[in-house]
């Protein structure tokens, strides 16, 4: 399997949520992969965080905050919105979940504890999420920028369209 591919896909099927693949081996490798970088960092992966960090794993959609706060609710962690955010914050911070600006939501890592610059496709009939490797200082991006002399070190790649099994319904 290469650094581009789930767990649970062939070594060409790359790393994007439209893709069938073995979703539990997909779980439990991103909470696996989590738990051992908060262990080595010395991050507290507290029982809040590790739900927060379930709830966006259950499928490859993004949540608002709102949404998960009403899970966290129901799963007995308390309502209000700082429960949400402070979770959020600390996944966010630490690589760990996405936010998909165009959605304002967010959307759990395909690849937990490697630094990469992720690019978003964000399906516009049942907002499925694939998340692909970019690499914009070596575009069209990186190239203006170099000639700006400005160094990159934040880039927010975010595509709308159809996913493969929606595009599949429209022409059936």
């Amino acid at each position: 399997m290469t650094s581009d591919a789930q767990p649970g896909a062939t070594e060409t099927e790359p790393s994007l949520g439209f893709q069938h693949h073995d979703h539990r081996a997909c779980v439990d490798h991103a909470l696996g992969a989590v738990e051992a970088r908060c262990a080595e960092e010395g991050l507290r992966f507290t029982p809040v965080r590790r739900k927060v960090l379930e709830l966006l794993l259950k499928e490859h959609k993004a949540m608002g905050a709102y949404a998960i706060l009403d899970e966290l609710r129901e799963a007995g962690f308390g309502s209000q919105p700082p429960v949400a955010y402070r979770a959020l914050d600390f996944l966010v911070d630490n690589g760990f979940v996405h936010k998909i600006e165009r959605l304002n939501a967010f959307v759990a890592c395909a690849h937990p504890g490697e630094s990469h610059a992720p690019a978003f496709m964000i399906c516009r009939v049942c907002d499925a999420v694939a998340e692909a490797h970019s690499a914009p200082a070596k575009g069209a991006l990186g190239a203006a920028a170099r000639a700006a002399g400005f160094q990159i070190e934040r880039t927010v790649v975010e595509a709308e369209g159809v996913c493969p099994a929606c595009a599949e319904k429209a022409e059936g």
